[in-house]
């Protein structure tokens, strides 16, 4: 479903320290940004109606309207000097905007 590069995964499990341990890494859309679709991530307690997944030792929840958008996507996580931030990589994504924050 979706795969985390590991400095994505190293990320995630240090921001998730300071989070509720009941908590995992939800990953969704909305609507939104300047190509239709926005991508979020938060940490949040899974819900019945979503998809689980494990990428790297890291569990995930996905609604389940999210899911066909974010299929085989891979998430990284870049430290560098450009100082970028999590990458989205979403093959399905038609177009995407210059930020890298939204697709169509």
């Amino acid at each position: 479903m979706i795969k985390l590069t590991i400095e994505a995964a190293k990320e995630i499990e240090r921001m998730s320290k300071d989070s509720d341990s009941d908590k995992i890494l939800r990953i969704f859309i909305e609507p939104g940004g300047c190509s239709g679709f926005e991508y979020g991530m938060s940490m949040d307690r899974a819900k019945d109606s979503d998809q689980l997944g494990e990428s790297q030792g890291v569990q995930f929840a996905v609604d389940g309207e999210s899911v066909e958008y974010l299929s085989g996507t891979e998430i990284h996580f870049d430290d560098g000097l450009s100082g970028k931030g999590f990458e989205i990589r979403n093959p399905n994504a038609q177009t995407t905007c210059g930020c890298g924050k939204s697709f169509s």
